[in-house]
């Protein structure tokens, strides 16, 4: 039986991990303008609400980008991804470090209890960066994770951190990704059997409970 939301989502083991919510991804200027619209409709909204909610509840925050050196040394090149969005011809999208690109939306913070994390290769954050060793060194067994995208990075994601005996709860109104009724088919059909499936408001009664 599933443990209610409150238990499994316990501000003593849990962390938000955000995915990619940064300015070449899901800001104006993003380079795959559709992926970054569908975003911005409903998910960071929700994501804005959350976050501050999971810090004055003692969730940890910990933010995942990707950031790319102008000479691409060191950074995948091995799938029509990591062509998407670059290019002369579609308008540079520029994640390196420093850059609009690059940076955090602005409105997600960070603050000062927040951790950053950057990867500089492959698709999901769990084999890119030190997510693992840092959730482990924070007691995190649950993590919650929202962003983009549904297409690749989520259930990237969510599949690392299942097969690395994490427990994982997806807001299903704080990711997103395009076409919409592919993203909805990717929570129903595949995440859904991995994590658990909520909404904004049902983390936020959970952490709002003393």
């Amino acid at each position: 039986m599933t443990a209610p939301l409150e238990d499994l989502a316990a501000p003593k083991h849990t962390a938000i991990v955000t995915q990619e919510c940064q300015g070449a991804v899901m800001g104006p200027n993003a380079g795959l303008g559709m992926l970054a619209a569908e975003a911005r409709r409903v998910a960071l909204p929700n994501i804005v609400r959350l976050l501050p909610a999971a810090r004055a509840a003692g969730v940890h925050v910990v933010h995942c980008l990707v950031r790319r050196r102008p000479d691409g040394l060191g950074s995948n090149h091995n799938a029509k991804i990591f062509s998407l969005g670059r290019g002369p011809e579609k308008g540079l999208v520029d994640i390196t470090p420093g850059t609009p690109g690059a940076a955090l939306l602005p409105e997600l913070g960070p603050e000062p209890t927040d951790l950053v994390l950057s990867r500089w290769h492959g698709v999901g954050p769990m084999g890119g960066t030190d997510l693992d060793a840092v959730l482990r060194n924070l007691g995190v067994s649950t993590i919650v994770v929202v962003g983009v995208s549904l297409n690749i990075a989520i259930p990237n994601v969510v599949m690392d951190a299942v097969n690395a005996a994490y427990r994982v709860v997806v807001p299903n109104d704080a990711v997103a990704g395009v076409p919409a009724d592919y993203g909805a088919a990717v929570i129903a059909n595949t995440l859904s059997l991995l994590a658990t499936i909520t909404t904004t408001d049902d983390l936020l009664r959970a952490w709002a409970r003393p």
